[in-house]
């Protein structure tokens, strides 16, 4: 296989790839070598044309479509090979697998699922993780520097970004479960309702069968994780009416423009513009649910909602509905007063943040804008009161679902715990702080700030990415995007 020298600093032999193949060229290692993941099906035509591209340049074995393989099946053959070709004695296994970096390209979906599969499989050597941005909101990517427009697919593009691979410097993120819990309803189902007819994500939040650990008798268990942000309410609601929409005429939707586009036009239908006139002041977030939470290991504290805020988001990462940043950086009075720090991503902290409406939202554009601060949290717990609303809507790093509640039941409850840490990759355009790195950005807000209202354990153990993940035959991929 003819390739340049700059290509062979990534190219990965077949008997890495393939358990019993002869062992060539014994002792080399390349410089960066990857295994790349590509939904094929993102981008519209994108993401066919880059899974193309770097099968041209890479060996096509280290190259994988996930509308074909899924990533804890490779990355349990690669790395269950490598662990007996060093059990054989071959020194440059081990070498192999401290140097091994992933690419995903797909949406943010599609890059959550894989962050998922690296943090369930405890890997020996966990392999730090370079995105593309193939889908509409690309916060992930965009939070680390890769940018959050889709690319081009051609190989000198392909070439510059595998570049940056192998300059970029490694950044652990934080990774969080989310534990959903209520009787079961004596009527009807509460199974989240996604605009799929699928569980949220298809895998990153579903319901625990009968022999999971955490199912308990009479209850129904649901459980997921996310990279990003959780968030409840109309936010969720116009995003759950995006992704509806997509569903019904997908071929309105092969361009990252028009999707931001029609984005935009659903929060108005919706009345994410005027909510005081369309939105029923009992779906406000205070008057759904009780929010307590934690700041450290210790008691639990309630958090003061004003009664205005219908959508309250939980951001780990600071890159929101295309690249925002809604909790921005406390000037040194915040800081102190009231014990708030900038978003590191990696302090083991989310940063919960409200809105009133989409007016509200519009105030990120501008310099040093942000939402309504209320707190940050290692946990944090909604119990939802008894026949407050029939149903409300949830949001996980960009996938949305209509989730029903029991009308019967005071007992609901959604607990999001700190699970761990991943390694990404960044360049140098990182957007991400990390509290460990002194060089990490630290601006912050200059003026009051004048936008913030007054404001009077076992059971999390894994994403459940690995294993039960499975697109089912007539579902289409492109809707991890």
């Amino acid at each position: 296989m003819a390739s340049s020298p700059f290509i062979n600093n990534f190219l990965i032999p077949d008997h890495i790839l393939v358990p019993g193949s002869r062992v060539q060229n014994e002792g080399h290692v390349p410089e960066c070598p990857v295994l790349v993941f590509v939904n094929s099906k993102s981008g519209g035509q994108l993401g066919g044309d880059l899974l193309q591209t770097y099968r041209n340049l890479l060996n096509p074995k280290q190259v994988f479509d996930l509308g074909e393989q899924a990533p804890d099946t490779v990355l349990r053959t690669v790395y269950a090979n490598l662990e007996s070709l060093n059990l054989q004695g071959h020194q440059f296994a081990e070498t192999m697998m401290k140097k091994l970096k992933l690419i995903v390209a797909g949406g943010d979906g599609t890059a959550g699922w894989l962050l998922g599969v690296v943090c369930d499989l405890k890997l020996s050597h966990s392999p730090p993780i370079a995105t593309v941005p193939l889908g509409t909101g690309n916060n992930l990517p965009f939070a680390f520097g890769w940018g959050k427009k889709n690319p081009t697919t051609d190989q000198v593009s392909v070439e510059a970004f595998l570049d940056q691979v192998m300059k970029a410097n490694e950044i652990k993120i934080d990774n969080w479960h989310i534990l959903m819990r209520m009787r079961a309803p004596k009527e009807g189902s509460c199974d989240p309702i996604a605009p799929l007819e699928l569980p949220h994500s298809l895998h990153a939040f579903h319901r625990v069968s009968e022999a999971d650990e955490l199912n308990i008798e009479g209850c129904h268990t649901f459980r997921g994780g996310f990279w990003n942000y959780f968030s409840m309410g109309m936010d969720a609601q116009v995003s759950y009416a995006f992704h509806s929409e997509r569903k019904k005429n997908p071929e309105k939707f092969k361009n990252q423009l028009i999707n931001q586009t029609t984005y935009a036009k659903l929060g108005c239908s919706q009345g994410w513009f005027f909510t005081p006139l369309l939105h029923p002041a009992d779906r406000n977030i205070g008057q759904l649910a009780k929010v307590k939470f934690m700041k450290r290991h210790g008691e639990w504290q309630d958090l003061q909602i004003p009664p205005s805020i219908r959508s309250i988001v939980c951001l780990n990462l600071p890159s929101f509905s295309g690249g925002l940043n809604p909790w921005g950086t406390p000037n040194r009075r915040k800081q102190s007063d009231r014990d708030l720090t900038p978003p590191f991503v990696d302090d083991g902290l989310l940063e919960i943040v409200g809105f009133r409406n989409a007016w509200h939202g519009l105030v990120l554009y501008a310099p040093k804008g942000h939402g309504t601060r209320l707190a940050q949290a290692n946990r944090i717990r909604f119990e939802f009161c008894k026949g407050a609303a029939d149903h409300t809507f949830m949001r996980i790093d960009g996938e949305p679902w209509k989730q029903p509640l029991p009308v019967d039941d005071d007992t609901v409850v959604v607990e999001i715990s700190h699970l761990g840490q991943v390694n990404m990759l960044a360049t140098r355009n990182c957007k991400s702080q990390s509290m460990y790195n002194p060089s990490s950005p630290r601006q912050e807000d200059e003026e009051d700030d004048s936008d913030e209202e007054s404001s009077v354990a076992e059971e999390f153990r894994k994403f459940g990415a690995a294993d039960t993940f499975k697109i089912p035959d007539d579902i289409d991929p492109s809707r991890l995007s």
